[in-house]
């Protein structure tokens, strides 16, 4: 009967006294090392097809998805941890809201989480709203919305009227529907003329609900 490697990574090879049949003996070698190497998928729906059955994922198998260009190790939990930074996706704004700059996205962290990035700002001519009322910006997909609601302080650029005050942090509210929200301190805003007024998502990461 066959045998296996001297590295005790379960590869069969066939030895002298077994059967002779060539093309049993090169599947047993090939998928057992294809098993152990980096295997490569179009994507995620290809690799879901493909792993079923006798080829199902077994814990520690690591995979490349082109598309999503993107590692992936397979876990005794039955899950696919990332390992490595996924690439950004741009966020779907709402409400009248705009990037101000950073390229506002997110992105799936190494070893899990999501992170955020970029600037906001109203439309030009509008102000950040400063009543209390939270205002929805942006929206994420389901896919990287947290569990449960998550509240985030984040740096602002925010002046009133009459320049005498200048505020410099914010609130950012994410549910676990997906949408962006924020909310203010009182008294600042854009005067036209004047910078716009912007808060930043740089610094926010937090576990989406499939983590």
């Amino acid at each position: 009967m066959p045998t296996t490697d001297g590295y005790n990574q379960k590869i069969q090879y066939p030895v002298l006294s077994d059967a002779p049949n060539i093309e049993l003996a090169f599947q047993t070698v090939v998928n057992g090392m294809v098993a152990q190497s980096v295997l490569r998928f179009a994507n995620a729906n290809e690799r879901s097809a493909t792993l079923v059955g006798a080829y199902s994922p077994v814990p520690g198998m690591i995979t490349y998805l082109i598309a999503e260009d993107r590692w992936e190790a397979y876990r005794a939990n039955g899950k696919w941890l990332l390992m490595s930074d996924g690439p950004w996706n741009p966020l779907t704004m709402a409400n009248s809201h705009q990037p101000n700059s950073g390229s506002p996205g997110w992105r799936r962290k190494a070893g899990g989480g999501i992170e955020l990035r970029g600037r906001i700002q109203p439309l030009p001519g509008n102000n950040l709203w400063d009543n209390g009322t939270l205002i929805n910006f942006a929206n994420l997909p389901s896919i990287a919305a947290p569990a449960s609601l998550r509240n985030f302080i984040v740096a602002s650029n925010r002046i009133n009227t009459s320049a005498t005050v200048s505020h410099y942090t914010c609130r950012v509210e994410i549910r676990a529907t997906g949408t962006m929200w924020y909310d203010c301190e009182a008294g600042g805003g854009l005067t036209i003329g004047q910078t716009q007024a912007w808060f930043t998502l740089d610094g926010i990461q937090f576990s989406a609900a499939d983590d």
